[in-house]
């Protein structure tokens, strides 16, 4: 889905990034929660009016991919074409993820890329031929360091198993090429120095600061034991290692030796988003890989922690992967896409149950923010006929209001647009929607509307007022998070006719007081948030 808005022409895109998914199995929660994330993020720096670019995509190379496609009888390629055409792409439209490309490891315009990046390094020596043996983790597609293995139990007694995903390693023996990172140290300990938010959030920086101050080994950037991957440029009987494929996504995919003004206007990633089990890739070999190209670095690593459920992460190899569909079925999109990002703190763990869900929902969603839209809609169709009056006898309990959402403003926009904390942001925007309910049972308009006289009639619409302008800002402020809903509550409030495409207000705006023009025309829509149904049963 490609995104519009007005933009800063000429300036640096705010590019954002996914990690680009494997394509062994369908998608499942874990991997709707960072593109939502990125989403969100995104959402918000185009309603800053920002150029934005959002990528995310699909890792189709590898041992992993291949064994798949084996064990359902087609070739890697055709599994790969299937899985993205109706698992992938179909469930990012159906969450309203408005990426601007979908980037594939197999399309041409990547793999051509990849050939010409590796054969520089090799043509700059950074790159040489060696032997290497050690324990390779499939699902990981990564050497395992001996002291990082579990030992297995039960019916892998007597097995070394992937941390990660608790499955036994492989003994791989390979002649193959090195990248050598053991040169990086050094240059990677400065740049943590110098950038200390470049890894976030802080745990996870420290993890990678710690793995490389006890030095680096130099990594094998080719496989030769298969052959479903980007040929070797000098040496077709190996296969470029699937991650350096797959990390060179972020530059191939903006221009990367094909478009040097659209890489320039674009590269390097201001954010990549990562699952915190591929952190290392992102943090380590990545930017080393840039450094020996003398290509800029990213701006921030950003660490999502796991989702959990009974205590341990989704994934489907743990049999614990939900699909997203199975909640945006029966709690909605828009509900989905806020609950995550409001329940659990971006860069730490979180647990997911049904019940927390619907706890939220119906506490936060349905009786504070979608209640409050009703009354007022109703109230201001009730008492004005559906015009929405002006307000001309502003008090101290009105200031009060006026403070309070340019403090949700600006703290909104700190936390979601600067810090990558949605949670934070989202509160923010969520209590002052319940400082407007504070307000209207305290104003008390329907015993104000008993008073006819003037002085009554101008309090009465000065409340409604103070109430319909707060909704005006929570729905430019919500839009990036629940933008189906956001639209509903616009389109109630009549915003459109005066203040042009919700899409296009401005969030630093959002405050600015008296946008909403009295007149509106003000109509009692669809509930934002229906009363849920019974939870399905299996």
């Amino acid at each position: 889905m490609a995104a519009t808005g007005s933009e800063k022409q000429g300036a640096k895109a705010y590019y954002v990034s996914t990690p680009i998914y494997y394509v062994n199995d369908a998608p499942h929660l874990g991997h709707a929660y960072t593109t939502v994330a990125g989403d969100v993020l995104t959402r918000w720096h185009r309603q800053r009016g920002e150029k934005v670019w959002y990528l995310t995509g699909t890792d189709e190379h590898g041992q992993k991919i291949m064994r798949t496609a084996e064990a359902n009888g087609v070739t890697p390629q055709a599994w790969a074409d299937k899985l993205v055409t109706e698992s992938w792409k179909p469930l990012w439209e159906h969450l309203d993820i408005a990426n601007d490309d979908f980037i594939r490891t197999t399309q041409k315009r990547h793999t051509d890329r990849v050939q010409e990046f590796v054969q520089d390094l090799y043509d700059k020596g950074e790159i040489y031929k060696g032997g290497y043996e050690g324990p390779y983790c499939v699902g990981c597609e990564e050497y395992k360091l001996p002291g990082e293995l579990l030992d297995g139990e039960g019916v892998y007694e007597g097995q070394k198993l992937c941390p990660i995903h608790k499955k036994p390693v492989e003994i791989l023996s390979e002649e193959n090429y090195f990248f050598k990172l053991s040169e990086y140290s050094e240059k990677l300990l400065a740049h943590y120095e110098a950038n200390p938010g470049f890894i976030q959030p802080e745990s996870a920086r420290n993890e990678v600061v710690n793995f490389v101050r006890q030095g680096l080994q130099d990594l094998s950037i080719s496989r030769s034991t298969f052959d479903w991957g980007v040929p070797v440029p000098w040496d077709d009987k190996h296969v470029i290692y699937v991650w350096v494929d797959a990390l060179l996504n972020y530059a191939t995919a903006v221009g990367y030796n094909e478009d040097p003004a659209r890489f320039e206007s674009t590269f390097p990633a201001d954010v990549h988003l990562v699952g915190k089990d591929i952190l290392r890739f992102h943090a380590i070999i990545w930017p080393a890989m840039l450094m020996a190209q003398g290509l800029p670095l990213p701006g921030k690593i950003a660490a999502n922690g796991w989702l959990m459920v009974g205590g341990e992460k989704m994934s489907k190899s743990n049999l614990t992967g939900i699909k997203p569909q199975d909640l945006t079925t029966h709690f909605g999109v828009d509900a989905y896409r806020w609950y995550f990002l409001r329940a659990i703190a971006f860069g730490q763990d979180g647990s997911f149950s049904w019940e927390d869900f619907s706890a939220r929902y119906t506490s936060e969603l349905a009786n504070d923010y979608g209640n409050l839209a009703s009354r007022v809609a109703a109230m201001v169709t009730k008492y004005f006929g559906g015009e929405l009056p002006a307000a001309t006898a502003d008090g101290d309990a009105e200031k009060a209001v006026h403070g309070g959402l340019t403090k949700a403003v600006a703290e909104a926009d700190r936390r979601i647009g600067e810090e990558l904390d949605f949670q934070g942001g989202i509160l923010a925007v969520f209590d002052f929607v319940k400082q407007v309910n504070g307000y209207i049972t305290e104003q008390e308009p329907w015993k104000v509307a008993k008073d006819d006289s003037p002085e009554g009639r101008a309090r009465l619409a000065t409340i409604l007022y103070t109430a319909a302008e707060s909704l005006r800002a929570v729905a430019v402020l919500l839009n990036p998070i629940m933008p189906d809903t956001s639209q509903k509550l616009w389109d109630s409030l009549g915003a459109e006719a005066s203040l042009g495409a919700l899409a296009d207000q401005r969030v630093q705006d959002a405050a600015d007081w008296g946008r909403l023009p009295a007149g509106a025309t003000v109509t009692k829509g669809a509930v934002l948030f229906p009363r849920l149904e019974e939870k399905p049963t299996a």
